[in-house]
């Protein structure tokens, strides 16, 4: 049976350690085998109740034994059943061996893979495991073409094949699945950069309790059960000034709205005060969407020096440019020790001056997209993605701060002493991929950093928070969610501890 999915992720090495005590407790191999392949077979049976027919592909090594387990039990209920073997069963070797038997012994047809063999029916992706680490070779990656063109419903046994289980990148070729089940551990490399997009429906089965001495994960998956009560409740004598009074500034000539949303999020995550500087032709229309916010007009940039010394925390970066008036802004900004959100231009402005990096402080947070990020670093958007994990430590060493990794499987990282392991959220959906989503998220980190909690703390629940929210505002659909569709679910949801 599958469960929900673990808050602990750990690389590939980890898992096979892990699954090696396990096998070491007492727990044959075999057994662990004959586990993974029921509770794939049962995810399987339930996603197409109608299917019939099943192709499988295996591989030598112990994922294609667990292909051939699953295609015994298709076999055994009665379905027609395929494996075609991408290397030959006299090869295997251990429980992978003694699985080719037990499926041949139920009368599943084995026959070697050949290009241009047609697929029929549910195709299962048994071919390559966790241990991948260069590129696909023939014959698995002519196979995983096939796959991929077949147009068939597609499951993949723990990983699908040639994607990378510790960077989510695909080596050369990978298998495209609609369902994936992951056995034993959780892999981080399903659930960030192309990971997601590869795997399908994931669903985890833990086959055997795991060994009470257990490596360090390399991560943990956010979970709203965990942070419930991050925020206290408040006391009935509260007033404004228990809960931050955050300072909004961006908004350069045509870019008004980036600092409104920033600065309206804020609000309406729980911040007891906020102001925006911002050009003085924004002061009308801010204050039209939003009369709550304490608007200034900073046409002259040494106007927000004052604003800086009244404000408990800074948001920096929505809308405000990389020109004159954005580079006057940031000599001021980085002048103040106030706790401080980094993001959008501001983090353009800060590559362009720290080509080494520079200490920022554990109590400000950055929260960079992978184009941003690869700016900080002085390397290209496409290094980011290859590894996000090694570019995230790289930020956290250089900048000295608490930052979020923005892209799918958004990893935060740093903050605070002791701020581990790298956290990671797989909330949030393509539908938040449009303008205005990253300054809403800066204006819930200023809030949350106004609210008392430490930078790393307010970014990891900042994060999950957003996702959540985006996941909540697109019940109609991905298509046209706006960024203000964000506001109302992230105030339910930061209020939910108090709900009855």
């Amino acid at each position: 049976m599958t469960t929900p999915l673990p808050i602990n992720i750990y690389t590939a090495a980890q898992s096979r350690q892990i699954d090696e005590a396990i096998i070491q407790g007492a727990i044959p191999g075999s057994e662990l085998m004959q586990r993974a392949a029921q509770s794939l077979w049962q995810r399987l049976e339930r996603r197409w109740p109608e299917g019939a027919e099943l192709t499988a592909l295996c591989g030598g090594g112990n994922n294609g034994g667990d292909g051939y387990l699953v295609a015994r039990l298709a076999r055994l209920a009665g379905w027609s059943v395929r494996v075609l073997s991408l290397a030959s069963p006299d090869s295997l070797q251990g429980d992978a061996a003694q699985a080719c038997r037990a499926a041949k012994a139920a009368g599943v047809d084995i026959e070697p893979w050949q290009v241009g063999q047609p697929l029929r029916g549910i195709v299962l992706d048994a071919m390559l495991g966790t241990g991948t680490g260069g590129n696909v070779r023939e014959p698995y990656a002519g196979a995983i073409r096939a796959i991929n063109n077949s147009g068939l419903p597609v499951v993949s046994v723990d990983l699908p094949s040639g994607l990378h289980a510790d960077r989510g990148v695909v080596m050369g070729e990978a298998v495209f699945a609609d369902l994936t089940v992951t056995f034993i551990t959780l892999k981080l490399g399903l659930l960030t950069a192309q990971g997601p997009d590869h795997s399908g429906e994931l669903h985890f089965a833990a086959l055997a309790d795991l060994p009470h001495r257990m490596p360090e994960p390399v991560a943990q998956r956010l979970d709203l059960r965990d942070w419930r009560a991050t925020l206290e409740r408040r006391p009935r004598g509260a007033h404004k000034g228990m809960f931050g009074h955050v300072l909004v500034i961006g908004g350069d000539l045509g870019m008004g709205g980036a600092a409104l949303l920033a600065a309206e999020a804020a609000l309406r995550s729980g911040a007891g005060r906020v102001s925006a500087a911002t050009r003085s032709a924004h002061i009308a229309p801010l204050l039209a969407r939003c009369p709550e916010v304490m608007v200034h007009g900073a046409d002259a940039p040494e106007n927000v020096d004052t604003l800086i010394s009244k404000a408990d925390v800074l948001v920096v970066g929505p809308g405000l440019g990389a020109g004159e008036w954005g580079q006057r802004i940031m000599d001021s900004v980085l002048r103040s020790a106030a706790p401080k959100v980094l993001d959008a231009d501001a983090l353009n402005i800060i590559a362009g001056r720290f080509a080494h990096g520079t200490d920022l402080g554990n109590n400000c947070i950055i929260t960079p997209h992978p184009a941003e990020a690869g700016r900080l670093l002085g390397c290209s958007t496409a290094e980011v993605q290859s590894d996000r994990l090694r570019a995230l430590e790289l930020l956290v060493q250089r900048y000295g701060c608490a930052v979020v990794l923005k892209g799918v499987g958004s990893l935060i990282g740093g903050g605070e002493p002791n701020a581990e392991p790298v956290a990671l959220c797989i909330a949030g959906n393509p539908g938040m991929a449009t303008a205005g989503m990253g300054d809403v998220l800066s204006g819930l980190c200023g809030a949350m950093l106004g609210q008392g909690l430490q930078a790393g703390t307010a970014a990891r629940y900042a994060v999950l928070i957003h996702g959540m929210a985006g996941d909540a505002a697109a019940v109609l659909g991905e298509r046209g969610l706006l960024a203000t569709d964000l506001m109302m679910p992230i105030r339910r949801l930061l209020n939910i501890q108090d709900l009855k």
